[in-house]
C-alpha cells in the first residue's frame, strides 16, 4: 500500500455563515434569563458569539439562526443545558476572600454545639470552595468525625460538576495553598499526564456535588447553617437577588450565616438579615 493511499481521511471544515445579529442576541439573551436567572446586558455581544460558536462546532450548524431554531424547537430541552454550561463564567480557587474563612473559623465554627452540620455553596464551580470549607472544618472541629456534617456543593454547570465530584486539581492551583494542609489533606495522582492532586476520601466523603438550578424549586429540606452564595448574583438582576436572598432566609436554621461575594453586598435589597461584616449576614 502506498504512502499516498494511507492519507488520513478529513473532517469537514467548519463554516459560519452568519454574524449573530441584535434579534439573536436578545433571544439567547431572553432564553438564559428564562432558564437560569442570568442577565446578559448590551456590550456582551462579543462574549456570547464567542462561547456560543462551541456549541456550533459540537453540533455541526453553520449559523446561529439554525441554533435559535434548534433550541426553540426539538432540541430545547438538553441543548439549554449545554449553552448555559459554556455560557457561565467560573472563576474561582482555593481560599477566595479569605477573611470569610477567618470569620467562619473565629465567630461562627465555636458556635456549633450541634452533632449535625449543614453547610451549603450555591454556586460551586469546580470545588474550591467547598473543599476550602471542608478543610476548614477539619482544621477548627477536632470531633467533625464524629459528627453528622454534609457540605452541599450545587452548580448548574455539568461540566464543573465533574471536576468538582473528581477532586483533582493541578499543581498550578494548589500554589498557593500552605504546605501543611497540602500534605494533610491531598494524595498525589494524575491530570492529562501531569502531576497533580487529589482530595483526601475523609474530605471527598462530606462534600456532596449536585447539580441545582437556582431558579428551580429546591429539593432539599434544609435547614443550613451556613451559606456560601458567592460572585453568583452579580448576574442577576435586582429583582431576582432579591427573590434568591429570601429563599435562603427560609433555607437557613435562625442563628445561620449567609456568605455573598465582596461585590454582593445587600444593601440594594429588601431583606431581614443583620449585617455582621462586609458580605457576611446572619439570620
Amino acid at each position: 500500500m502506498t504512502s499516498n493511499s494511507m492519507t488520513k481521511i478529513r473532517e469537514p471544515m467548519f463554516y459560519m455563515t452568519s454574524d449573530l445579529t441584535d434579534v439573536q442576541f436578545n433571544k439567547v439573551k431572553d432564553l438564559i434569563y428564562r432558564e437560569c436567572g442570568i442577565c446578559l446586558k448590551s456590550g456582551k455581544e462579543a462574549l456570547v458569539r464567542a462561547r456560543l460558536t462551541k456549541r456550533l462546532r459540537a453540533l455541526r450548524m453553520g449559523s446561529f439562526g439554525e441554533y435559535i431554531d434548534y433550541l426553540e424547537n426539538e432540541g430545547a430541552h438538553l441543548e439549554l443545558s449545554s449553552m448555559i454550561d459554556v455560557m457561565t463564567t467560573n472563576k474561582t480557587s482555593f481560599f477566595r476572600e479569605i477573611d470569610h474563612f477567618q470569620f467562619l473559623r473565629d465567630s461562627v465554627l465555636p458556635k456549633f454545639t450541634s452533632r449535625r452540620i449543614r453547610l451549603w455553596t450555591a454556586g460551586c464551580s469546580s470545588g474550591e470552595e467547598p473543599y476550602t470549607l471542608a478543610m476548614v472544618l477539619f482544621e477548627s472541629l477536632a470531633d467533625l468525625e464524629q459528627r453528622d456534617t454534609l457540605i452541599l456543593a450545587t452548580d448548574i454547570s455539568t461540566r464543573m460538576l465533574k471536576q468538582t465530584e473528581s477532586a483533582v486539581y493541578s499543581e498550578e492551583k494548589l500554589a498557593s495553598l500552605p504546605k501543611s494542609l497540602l500534605n494533610r489533606y491531598f494524595v498525589k495522582t494524575k491530570l492529562n499526564g501531569a502531576e497533580a492532586y487529589q482530595l483526601c476520601p475523609k474530605i471527598r466523603k462530606i462534600v456532596r456535588p449536585a447539580r441545582l438550578n437556582l431558579m428551580d424549586p429546591w429539593p432539599m429540606k434544609g435547614p443550613f447553617d451556613v451559606i456560601f452564595c458567592r460572585n453568583v448574583m452579580i448576574y442577576f438582576d435586582t429583582q431576582t437577588q432579591h427573590k434568591l436572598v429570601n429563599r435562603f432566609w427560609d433555607f437557613l436554621r435562625p442563628g445561620g450565616y449567609l456568605f455573598v461575594g465582596h461585590s454582593e453586598g445587600l444593601s440594594s435589597i429588601q431583606h431581614k438579615f443583620q449585617y455582621q461584616q462586609p458580605a457576611v449576614y446572619k439570620k
